[in-house]
């Protein structure tokens, strides 16, 4: 009996007792480059410095759309009034030439890189 109880206190120390807990360590996301921030702020005139003539180009009050075309992508750069007055694009916008999203880096990248 007392060897029940005594293998009885064991198990139920070792069910007490603390193991050290296994730290699973996360990858840390691969950084992304935040490119729509890169044109954020850009005049008309760097935007065509970068990419060259715009495919299309649409005034709307005092707000501009400048289009850029590649084989395999479309680039919206909208294009609003700072301080100033200075025309800066505040968003972009990036797709395939059918209409389907698209990376916003691998657009610019394309753009960048005509081939």
């Amino acid at each position: 009996m007392r060897r029940l109880t005594i293998l009885s206190f064991a198990l139920v120390l070792s069910a007490c007792a603390t193991r050290p807990q296994e730290q699973v360590v996360q990858p840390a996301p691969a950084p992304t480059p935040q490119l729509r921030n890169e044109l954020n702020g850009l005049t008309p005139t760097e935007l065509v410095g970068h990419f060259g003539k715009p495919a299309l180009q649409i005034r709307e009050g005092s707000s501009l759309k400048l289009q850029f075309r590649g084989r395999s992508c479309v680039l919206d750069a909208y294009l609003y009034p700072q301080t100033g007055g200075t025309l800066r694009v505040t968003h972009v916008d990036t797709r395939s030439p059918n209409g389907a999203d698209i990376d916003q880096a691998a657009c610019i990248s394309a753009l960048e890189n005509p081939s």
